[in-house]
């Protein structure tokens, strides 16, 4: 019985029972022609149907992270991608989510605005077959048979990195830390707050305030200003990516201090303008989250169609630079 028949079936059955929840995408066959021969002799070449939303468009990360998906995920390359943006809203997401739903789509991947409060969508899916993929972040659920697979970076290895190199430049000096958050209940947020702390605990370095800037340049600015007028005696930003970074740096210079200098800065992410900013002096030190996931998602919604088994975790490879590296780096910068 071929795909299209099978879904058309289907369609039928919703329409009489009145539930919205159809799809068959389960069935679709493999790549290489596989076992299921019968089902037609372009079912090889079927493109892959695949929902996408996105959580926003609140940083340059992001930006980048967005254009590597669309890029890859293209006709040319077997793909008919639905993409959302939820303007960093949990119920846009899930909207977005049971649309794909009820289109029927083979693959469903998204980036969760927050880790909580997933399941129910989630068991949707898996009830319609229809495979799950998280990108960038994950969600936190008991139940890890509601995806199929996490592609991104370990959070709490970022903020690690972060934390050990300020350790190393800066212990036995006592400075005054604050630390711009990103999202409030993102798994970016908690697990780089965390990774941080354990970083820097056991040293004279101690956190005086923490807020969250929602991940974006506006935000930083503004929560580093509240910052500055609440404390004189602030030695090092953490900030848990470029964006919030550079609107620190933007408050600092308001404030007639010198960034980079006065202030120290550490950052997460690695963007062109926070390397350029780390280049230029103003930011000491960058971890970076690698954006570029479209391809590694690209391979994953294949295999997953084509019943192939995948890796349940798959951490992206991500480095870290001082401003040395950050100079040799730039020229050649894809993001």
């Amino acid at each position: 019985m071929g795909k299209n028949f099978r879904r058309a079936g289907a369609a039928l059955l919703a329409t009489l029972t009145a539930t919205a929840l159809v799809a068959c995408s389960s069935e679709q066959t493999p790549s290489d022609g596989g076992s299921d021969a019968t089902a037609g002799g372009d079912a090889a070449t079927e493109t892959i149907s695949l929902g996408f939303s996105q959580v926003g468009a609140e940083s340059g990360w992001r930006a980048a992270n967005t254009k590597s998906i669309q890029d890859t995920l293209t006709a040319d390359n077997g793909f008919d991608l639905k993409f959302s943006d939820a303007q960093q809203k949990q119920e846009n997401q899930i909207q977005a989510i049971r649309s794909y739903i009820q289109q029927g789509v083979d693959v469903i991947a998204f980036s969760p605005v927050v880790e909580t409060g997933w399941d129910a969508v989630l068991e949707e899916a898996k009830a319609a077959e229809i495979p799950v993929i998280l990108t960038d972040r994950a969600v936190d659920s008991e139940d890890d048979t509601l995806y199929e697979s996490f592609i991104g970076s370990d959070f709490v290895l970022e903020g690690e990195t972060a934390g050990k190199w300020a350790v190393d430049q800066y212990d036995g000096e006592g400075y005054k830390v604050v630390e711009l958050q990103g999202t409030t209940g993102s798994a970016p947020m908690i697990d780089r707050q965390q990774g941080f702390a354990d970083a820097i605990a056991g040293s004279d370095m101690e956190i005086i305030d923490s807020q969250t800037g929602n991940f974006t340049r506006t935000e930083g600015k503004q929560v580093m200003e509240g910052f500055l007028q609440k404390y004189d005696d602030i030695d090092l930003v953490f900030a848990h990516n470029d964006d919030m970074g550079l609107g620190a740096i933007e408050a600092i210079e308001a404030a007639g201090k010198v960034p980079g200098e006065d202030i120290k800065i550490i950052t997460i992410d690695a963007v062109k303008d926070g390397m350029q900013a780390l280049a230029d002096g103003k930011i000491n030190f960058i971890v970076e989250c690698n954006p570029l996931l479209g391809p590694d998602l690209a391979d994953i919604a294949k295999k997953v169609v084509a019943g192939e088994e995948v890796q349940k975790r798959i951490v992206v490879k991500d480095e870290s630079f001082d401003q040395e590296a950050a100079k040799e780096a730039l020229p050649d910068r894809e993001y």
